[in-house]
């Protein structure tokens, strides 16, 4: 048996070894492609709203953070901004109300609001659902991409609730 195995460890050993299999597109296209993921920067703010913003487009993706729809509890109703409305960082962008309380929301960035989530309107549960993906409130045309850099990382969020 000891045998059998020896000889089939090494007709393996002879055969030529795996290449995997190169792209056709050119090599500088291909790490383009990977350098356009990393155009997106996720950071969150102390009263608890998270921006996603894309570099490529200027355009931030604005919601509360799953940690605040969790301490806000089931959530009936979301007041939303107005496409074209301009707000200054820190302004009141809307607000959620829940089963137990109703709360705020800031824009953590200054800039143009060019779209809102109209899915809202007949569902606000889905801020509960998925508060930072399809919970979704606007998107913000930002006037100023540097404020982005002055809000909080995931890591700097997080040690403002856990304290």
């Amino acid at each position: 048996m000891q045998s059998g195995l020896r000889v089939m460890f090494r007709s393996r050993v002879l055969l030529a070894p795996y290449r995997p299999r190169v792209s056709s597109a050119p090599r500088a296209l291909r790490a383009s492609t990977v350098f356009s993921r990393l155009a997106h920067t996720k950071r969150y703010t102390a009263e608890h709203e998270v921006v996603n913003f894309d570099d490529a487009t200027g355009v931030g993706i604005v919601s509360i953070t799953d940690h605040a729809q969790s301490v806000l509890g089931d959530v009936v109703f979301v007041e939303l901004p107005k496409v074209g409305s301009k707000f200054t960082q820190g302004d009141q962008l809307g607000a959620v109300e829940s089963v137990k309380a109703a709360s705020d929301i800031y824009a953590p960035v200054s800039g143009t609001v060019e779209e809102i989530n109209e899915t809202l309107a007949g569902e606000p549960g889905l801020l509960n659902k998925s508060a930072e993906d399809k919970g979704w409130l606007c998107k913000i045309k930002l006037s100023d991409p540097s404020e982005v850099d002055k809000l909080m990382t995931f890591e700097e969020y997080k040690s403002t609730y856990e304290e």
